[in-house]
């Protein structure tokens, strides 16, 4: 007799009850190959575990999606557009608070177009998931991994080093087309933000700050990004943006923090004016740094030196704000900029 996946069936049943809200059972039975009634049992098993919700009795039944609800699409990039996945595939299928609407949207084009101009690759996978608490992202493309094209593009030998960089934002290997905004700000509207590449993977959580840290890499080759936002959050679009301008405004991306712990090692602190410059590296395209010290106990007399003496000599416009420096680091600091 043939069985029904249920694990396979949550990737399309929110769609399914939305579109066939009167012949769901008939429609799974097809489908499956399996009689009326056991597609009843397995939509009732649905029902109970919150996928769908059922209205009505006999013959004015109706089903419709719960609390859960997910949309699994695979699409070839070439030639495809972002926009069209939203509004076609996706946005009518999910009962989002209007934010998170928004944000979702926002994060669901900027990844879903880095897939198709930076990837490379040929095609992507992305699944959309709602729970009673989160909404939940995952765009997985097939390419040559953004931390590799990162290095190809900039000289770079450490994937670690590319992930300092695009943490600074306004990192782009295509800057004739983009700014090199999206990935930084999508990971800025997220409660939680995972970025795997081929071996290697890095996470943000917007309660730890600017920090990001390893993290366990998929079993994959190309580039998975997987985000979640509580559907309670107060974050919008705007207050994002506006975080990042000096004016409160928005209009500009003038403002940055840079994780110094994707600077160093475990066998290597930052204790050389390489590590300084490497830092400090396109920190002139913004008016306000903020060089975030967690996680470093230490640093060396040269490296701030580099950093806090040499670097203001020549960049006078560039304002540098050291935080969350244990009290060896500021100690060092303040001798070189009271020196």
């Amino acid at each position: 007799m043939a069985r029904i996946d249920l694990t396979a069936l949550t990737t399309w049943i929110t769609a399914a009850a939305h579109d066939h809200p009167r012949d769901l059972p008939e429609m799974l039975a097809g489908l499956a190959g399996v009689q009326r009634q056991t597609a009843v049992r397995r939509l009732g098993e649905l029902i109970d575990s919150q996928w769908l919700t059922r209205t009505g009795h006999g013959k004015d039944v109706r089903y419709a999606p719960g609390l859960l609800r997910q949309i699994v699409r695979h699409y070839a990039l070439d030639g495809l557009a972002e926009d069209l996945p939203w509004s076609r595939d996706f946005a009518r299928y999910f009962a989002l608070p209007p934010n998170v609407q928004r944000l979702t949207q926002h994060a669901f084009c900027e990844l879903l177009n880095n897939a198709i101009d930076h990837s490379d690759g040929t095609g992507v996978t992305v699944s959309l998931r709602q729970t009673p608490s989160h909404v939940q992202l995952l765009v997985s493309d097939d390419g040559c991994g953004v931390f590799d094209k990162i290095c190809h593009t900039f000289a770079l030998e450490d994937p670690q080093i590319a992930m300092l960089e695009l943490s600074k934002g306004k990192l782009t290997t295509q800057p004739e087309r983009h700014t090199g905004h999206g990935l930084y700000f999508t990971s800025r509207l997220a409660d939680v933000f995972d970025l795997h590449a081929n071996d290697h993977a890095f996470q943000h959580r917007s309660w730890e700050g600017t920090g990001w840290r390893p993290g366990r890499p998929m079993n994959r080759l190309g580039t998975s990004v997987y985000l979640s936002i509580a559907l309670d959050t107060p974050r919008t679009l705007e207050s994002v943006m506006n975080a990042h301008s000096l004016d409160g405004t928005g209009v500009r991306f003038e403002r940055t923090a840079v994780p110094l712990q994707l600077a160093a090692t475990p066998e290597a602190g930052l204790e050389s004016r390489a590590q300084a410059r490497l830092v400090a590296a396109r920190l002139t395209r913004f008016r306000l740094a903020e060089l975030d010290f967690s996680g470093i106990p230490h640093i060396g007399h040269s490296f701030a030196d580099e950093l806090f003496r040499v670097l203001p000599q020549h960049q006078p416009t560039l304002n540098l704000s050291p935080i969350n420096m244990s009290p060896a680091v500021a100690a060092m600091v303040d001798s070189i900029v009271t020196a």
